[in-house]
């Protein structure tokens, strides 16, 4: 009978075997470095925290996350944001100003609320106010983040609102990000309407059934426990790496990291752009040299616990974003413990940090002493915190987002290409065509659909 192996047993690959189990008769064998399954998805339970060391949500509005989560029977477990705290703010100048209502996405729409706002100039507003009369660009190419945003309208908003809502999902340089790959819907808008604010000024009426942004009770890790705990006809190796990849007359032949090999007839690759680039390397150099331009931002993310009382911050909404012209090495701050119910003990506050910027300092090689002390700092001088934390983690992610830099689309084109010569290979993750959970559940099925197909 024919085997199917899938490399990488993240949040992709999960999702890749459970669809799998649904559609095909065939054994199936997933294959995991780490000890641990969920990759970025993990959540630790300490002394009444409840701390999330990657994402700490998703979109719901992204129909495979709570897709899953329906087929899996386990939407009672998710929960949404404390709504009383929905306000976020923008740290500029070493101050907190609120973000101006009336984003849709990245774009600014409530102009009322811009020029009530005191992060733009009044310079910067006018520019805004004038994006409906700004003929679309009949030819731009791939497009930067910024060069697109800059050109509808203005350097300004860019710079101060539209930056560090960008770095917030890609943790990039949006100089570099393609428009293409990133925010396409952008660039359909500016065709169809001849400008954002036209085209996203009509009401959506739609009504949800998930709030915005969706996270489990117990964290984000529980939706890993969930999901794993389903699949039934899955055999999961856990510690142990795959070395590469070779072709056989009857499929594929993966060789691991501990000298055993793992024969297979079709083959799904979850793992990360750089580490499909290695194990592909002897089985076809132009389609690892593809993975290998895939640039990637590194990050760390600090969790703190104080009591309440040590806090003289009111902590008034969920947290704030950094712009990269404020030249710090932070990117974020999450008031956790506003932003989700039953995460800290009675008493008690948590917030979360984001360090590490792309093309900046590589922070994931700071000792924890200075990391921590970079947190405390910042908690210091934005909140005036001066008591020492009760609770403190960190979590390193070296090269743990994916860049879709300009570009992006053609070196897809060109592992799509290569991918044609290798009948039962199949890809999926993050390095592709979304870094959400949603995209890389939804990116996980399809390849499985392709292996039913195939087979």
């Amino acid at each position: 009978m024919n085997q199917i192996l899938i490399i990488g047993g993240g949040i992709t690959g999960l999702a890749a075997a459970y669809r799998l189990e649904q559609i095909t008769p065939y054994p199936i064998t997933l294959i995991e470095k780490s000890v641990r399954l969920g990759g970025k998805l993990f959540t630790e339970q300490v002394d009444g925290f409840t701390i999330e060391a990657g994402a700490d949500s998703f979109l719901s509005r992204k129909p495979r996350g709570v897709g899953l989560c329906e087929e899996l029977g386990i939407t009672g477990q998710l929960c949404g944001r404390d709504p009383q705290y929905n306000h976020t703010f923008i740290r500029r100048h070493g101050q907190l100003h609120p973000l101006p209502e009336g984003l849709s996405g990245l774009v600014p729409t409530n102009l009322e609320a811009l020029n009530n706002s005191p992060l733009l100039s009044p310079a910067g507003k006018l520019r805004v106010a004038q994006e409906p009369f700004i003929p679309p660009a009949e030819n731009p190419g791939d497009e930067s983040i910024a060069a697109f945003m800059s050109r509808r309208m203005g350097g300004e908003v860019y710079a101060e609102l539209v930056e560090p809502l960008m770095s917030g999902i890609y943790a990039g340089d949006g100089t570099q990000l393609s428009l293409a790959a990133t925010f396409p819907q952008l660039r359909q808008i500016e065709q169809k309407h001849g400008s954002l604010l036209k085209g996203l000024s009509s009401p959506n009426n739609r009504d949800a059934l998930y709030p915005p942004f969706v996270s489990f009770n117990g964290g984000m890790g529980e939706m890993i426990t969930l999901l794993a705990a389903k699949l039934k006809r899955t055999t999961i190796l856990t510690g142990v790496g795959v070395a590469d990849l070779q072709r056989t007359t009857a499929g594929y032949i993966a060789h691991l990291e501990n000298g055993q090999h793992w024969a297979a007839a079709a083959v799904i690759v979850a793992t990360p752009a750089y580490v499909t680039a290695q194990l592909l390397a002897s089985l076809d150099a132009e389609l690892a040299t593809a993975h290998a331009a895939i640039p990637h931002a590194s990050s760390v993310t600090v969790t703190l616990g104080y009591a309440a009382a040590e806090i003289p911050h009111p902590l008034d909404g969920y947290g704030y974003v950094i712009p990269r012209v404020e030249g710090a090495d932070l990117l974020a701050c999450t008031w956790s413990s506003r932003k989700w119910h039953g995460r800290t003990p009675d008493g008690a506050v948590q917030v979360r940090l984001y360090l590490g910027r792309y093309g900046g300092q590589e922070l994931v090689s700071l000792n924890d002493e200075a990391l921590f002390g970079l947190a405390q700092a910042e908690m210091k001088q934005i909140m005036g915190v001066t008591a020492r934390p009760r609770l403190q983690r960190l979590y390193r992610w070296p090269n743990g987002m994916p860049q879709y830099t300009l570009g992006h689309l053609e070196r897809l084109a060109t592992i799509e290409t290569r991918l044609t010569h290798h009948p039962g290979l199949f890809l999926a993750g993050a390095a592709y065509r979304g870094v959400g959970i949603p995209d890389c559940i939804a990116s996980g099925e399809q390849a499985s659909e392709r292996v039913c197909e195939w087979l």
